[in-house]
């Protein structure tokens, strides 16, 4: 069957995945599912080697739909619910290939503020508003908000936000950490995909290597996040890869990698 709201194109190494379910593409479990499908299907597609997701229309993503937490019955549902879009960014989050949010549009809210704190990059559109709202309807972030901001903005920032509601600007979300760039929103697809492409040129080997670095590390204390360092860098160091990049920079010419 195919997907009725997430789409993907593929190009130079570059899949684009794109959420379209007007009018705000809420993050309800039909689009998580067919997101999470999605992400697991490009995850072992060796083609696709870097990941751009965006939303459709005039917003990247809003928050979970709101019909469905309206019909939560129990406590028990409520922790379901927040469990299987957890289940999704963590799966974003844990791919083996860099993924970059561009996050188009005007609004970027709630799980559509957490599915882009997933991504490992965000690229974000000038107009852009940001926020985690859910607390002004009597409840709280769900899909991993209250650990990823803080990991991004910091713990106080990441508590007023949280616990006001309040959206911030583009420019802000840059200066605290939220974001990686802000351009203007015509550009946001473009940057971000030849971000992708760029990343995407390079040894896939050393690509995961550094993601696992990166993520796994900083759940760790700081000494084993540096001996996990020490082993993915060893390990890189006998591959046909590196041997490549090194040629390559002696002999002034691009690497080719071939990802082994």
């Amino acid at each position: 069957m195919a997907d009725r709201y997430v789409t993907v194109s593929e190009e130079t190494g570059v899949a684009v995945v794109t959420i379209s379910h007007p009018p705000a593409n809420a993050l309800s479990r039909a689009v998580l599912d067919e997101l999470d499908r999605i992400i697991a299907d490009l995850d072992q597609n060796d083609a696709a080697r870097a990941v751009v997701i965006t939303g459709a229309g005039k917003m990247f993503a809003a928050g979970a739909d709101i019909k469905e937490i309206t019909e939560i019955e129990s406590g028990k549902t409520g922790e379901r619910l927040s469990a299987r879009g957890q289940a999704v960014m963590n799966r974003i989050e844990r791919m083996g290939k860099v993924v970059i949010a561009a996050v188009n549009g005007l609004f970027c809210l709630g799980g559509g503020l957490e599915l882009a704190m997933a991504c490992h990059i965000r690229i974000a559109g000038d107009r852009l508003r940001l926020g985690l709202p859910e607390i002004t309807l009597g409840i709280m972030p769900g899909f991993g908000g209250t650990q990823r901001l803080p990991q991004l903005a910091g713990p106080a920032k990441a508590l007023e936000l949280i616990l006001t509601g309040d959206r911030i600007k583009a420019a802000e979300a840059l200066e605290i950490g939220l974001v990686n760039r802000v351009v203007p929103d015509s550009d946001v697809i473009k940057q971000a995909r030849a971000l992708a492409v760029k990343i995407a040129g390079m040894g896939q080997v050393a690509v995961r290597a550094a993601l696992t670095a990166v993520l796994e590390g900083r759940h760790r204390p700081p000494a084993q996040g540096f001996e996990l360092e020490s082993s993915l860098f060893g390990a890189l160091c006998e591959t046909a890869d590196m041997k490549e990049g090194l040629k390559a920079f002696l002999e002034k010419r691009p690497a080719k990698f071939r990802n082994l």
